[in-house]
Formats: C-alpha cells, sequence, structure tokens
C-alpha cells in the first residue's frame, strides 16, 4: 500500500485521511500529544510535530519522508492577516522537516492570496512564484502543488452558525468533501507543478446562503458586490465536477 504523510492534521486533514486511507497508509503529524491518541485510534500512525516562529536548531528531517509516496501540507505559513510577524524561520522549520523529500508535494494555501477587489480572479492574477507564502517551498520543492482553497465548509462549519457582517457580500465557500475529492484525483494522477483555485463555482451572497441553511426564503436581488475566485481551471485540468457546486446547500451533506 502507498504511504501519505499530512504534516499538521487537523480538521481537514483527517478528513482527508479518512477518503483516502482505503488507498494510503497514513502518517500524519498534530501539535498536541492529546491528537495523537484520537489519530491512532482512527488507524493512522502519528507523531508530534511543531513548527516554531524562530529557527528550531533541533529539528530534523522527518525520519518517514524518504518512504512516503506523497505529503500534504495542512500548516498556515501565510501569517495572521495584520500582524507583522515574520514567518521565515517558521518556514525554513518546515524545509528542514521535509529533508530531500522528492515524491508528490500539496501545499495548502489559500485564496485570501488575492487583493480584495470587485473582479473575478484566476491563478494568472497571482502566480505562485510571486506570493511569499507559497514561493518559499516552490524554491525548493518547485513539484509541489498549490491549493489555494476557498472558505472550508461542510459538517457544522455552516455560515448559519456564525456572526455574520456584510451579508450583500458574495461567498468564495468550498466543502470539505470537494477538497478531498481534488486531492484524491491530484493523488490518481500524479499531478505535478499545478496551482489551483478550490473555490464552488456558485456565488451567492451571505444572507442568501444563510437564509437557505436557516429554510428561510430570500427574496433579495442576488448582489454582485465583491470578489469571485474562479475554479475554471480546476474544473477544466482535472475534469472536475463539484459534488456540491453551490454553498446555498452545504447543510445538505
Amino acid at each position: 500500500m502507498k504511504k501519505l504523510g499530512i504534516i499538521g492534521c487537523g480538521w481537514l486533514g483527517t478528513h482527508i485521511a479518512e477518503r483516502v486511507s482505503d488507498q494510503y497508509e497514513i502518517f500524519a503529524t498534530t501539535t498536541t500529544e492529546s491528537k495523537i491518541e484520537d489519530l491512532q485510534s482512527k488507524g493512522f500512525n502519528s507523531t508530534l510535530a511543531n513548527f516554531p516562529d524562530k529557527l528550531d536548531p533541533e529539528m530534523k528531517e522527518w525520519d518517514m519522508a524518504s518512504q512516503l509516496d506523497a505529503i500534504i501540507i495542512s500548516v498556515p505559513f501565510s501569517g495572521i492577516r495584520g500582524a507583522q510577524i515574520s514567518m521565515t524561520e517558521k518556514r525554513q522549520n518546515l524545509l528542514n522537516f521535509l529533508g530531500d523529500f522528492k515524491g508528490q508535494l500539496f501545499l495548502m494555501s489559500s485564496t485570501g492570496v488575492y487583493p480584495q477587489t470587485e473582479k473575478e480572479f484566476t491563478e494568472d492574477d497571482q502566480p505562485a512564484k510571486e506570493v511569499e507564502s507559497e514561493q518559499f517551498i516552490l524554491d525548493k520543492f518547485p513539484q509541489t502543488n498549490i491549493l489555494r482553497l476557498a472558505g472550508l465548509m461542510g459538517d457544522q462549519r455552516l455560515l448559519k452558525n456564525y456572526n455574520i457582517s456584510n451579508l450583500d457580500q458574495l461567498v468564495n465557500h468550498i466543502h470539505y468533501k470537494d477538497i478531498c475529492s481534488v486531492f484524491e484525483k491530484m493523488l490518481e494522477n500524479n499531478s505535478q507543478s499545478k496551482v489551483y483555485n478550490v473555490v464552488a463555482p456558485t456565488h451567492p451572497n451571505k444572507e442568501e446562503v444563510i437564509n437557505s441553511q436557516k429554510g428561510l426564503p430570500y427574496s433579495g436581488e442576488r448582489t454582485t458586490k465583491g470578489r469571485i475566485i474562479s475554479p475554471d481551471k480546476l474544473i477544466k485540468e482535472l475534469d472536475f465536477e463539484f459534488q456540491y457546486p453551490d454553498p446555498r446547500y452545504f447543510h445538505l451533506s
């Protein structure tokens, strides 16, 4: 059986692991001791790994790295919006942990790399080599696939459960099950050096989504206020069909 590593196996990483565990032996890292037992109870090999903001002189290459067919990096390396904290040393800790990995590699990025401008964005509008939080890994691992994830939704992660402002703004959301399907397809295809926006193709406004999730009618006109992130490249190149193309119906999963 092939081996898949997931660095930072949190909510999304666990969903991905569960989806592909019949095809891959899972090796997961987590930052908390308590999570190790939880991951092991699911049948995953788990280990403790932290990536501090300061360079860790003790950071060694992951002892499993050379045996893995693919690695998914699901640890945030873009920093917190508005916080002037250098991520350089944190990123170097990750690079040291990866060692000289030659296999298929994925970095979870975000549609947050696009500016808050009212237009439709494609991957070409923001080349990965010009995005600091993506470029750092491509310099050492050019085979890395960059997945720019929209707002993560599904299960209890529904817009109606949050305190929301700017209700007339369009949403860029993605259901976690579709993210899992993207990974499945890219693993199967042995995709290399791809950059994709992973976002549902329908963009209702926040009020429409909330009303639908609460079972309420929506009588307003759809706004065109806000930016739209296009998944067209993903759809075309992977021949991808979304299971949940419309965020208004994410609660029906």
